[in-house]
């Protein structure tokens, strides 16, 4: 199995510009009614303007914990491949005290320590409320690192990438248990969790496939329409 950072760079080389998540947002508030799509390309970027965040912000790297405390969305997936582009431990529980959290809910910034508040819709500029000091205005300050990323070093095969219910799962381990895809496939996935939108992207995007990301509760008509709108085959 290749690493998260492995698998996106072959994307980035075999077709940079084909959808590979698009994400309807149908969850009450501000950003109910989004559909945003991502290329390749368009997800390295923001994996690349991430990465780079977490190394020189944060001095992020191999055997570091951040914990992310987000709901499922296309901005959770360019963090999630962030966190294991600089080799770190991607923790979803939240115990203990982890070097960085990144969130998209103040209510769930830390009392002290470092912290990233990322705002869900696809045009924000700022979070729009007062920060603490040593809390990140994703909006505001992601944009100015760069696009290119280069690791400061590889995570090991046994370092631990993936920290759920108490359980951790190793670089080399990692997706092992996700059911695999046929090459190419168009997943369609509704309203995930955390785990399960990050695991199904892996084993996805390792099949050269892309996702379609129901967020919020969706009826079983409108389903189907975008289904075969987007051309849905698993």
């Amino acid at each position: 199995m290749s690493t998260p950072a492995e698998v996106l760079a072959t994307l980035q080389r075999t077709d940079s510009a084909a959808p590979r998540i698009t994400c309807y947002d149908d969850l009450p508030g501000p950003t109910a009614g989004e559909r945003v799509e991502l290329s390749a390309r368009v997800l390295g970027n923001w994996v690349s303007k991430a990465a780079n965040a977490l190394q020189e912000e944060w001095d992020i790297e191999p055997g570091s914990v951040v914990h992310l405390a987000m709901r499922p969305h296309w901005r959770l997936a360019y963090w999630a491949w962030a966190i294991w582009s600089v080799g770190a431990v991607l923790d979803l529980d939240g115990e203990g005290s982890p070097d960085l959290v990144v969130t998209d809910d103040p209510a769930r910034l830390p009392q002290d320590g470092p912290a990233v508040l990322v705002t869900r819709a696809a045009l924000a500029r700022s979070a729009g409320v007062p920060l603490p000091d040593g809390v990140m205005d994703e909006a505001a300050d992601l944009s100015t690192h760069g696009d290119l990323f280069a690791a400061w070093a590889e995570p090991q095969g046994d370092d631990i990438a993936l920290r759920v219910a108490g359980q951790e799962t190793s670089y080399e381990d990692l997706g092992a248990t996700s059911t695999p895809t046929a090459k190419g496939a168009r997943v369609q996935l509704v309203d995930p969790s955390v785990e399960a939108l990050l695991r199904t992207a892996l084993t996805v995007w390792s099949a050269q496939g892309s996702l379609v990301v129901h967020l919020g509760p969706t009826d079983e008509q409108t389903l189907a329409r975008r289904a075969d709108a987007e051309g849905v085959t698993a």
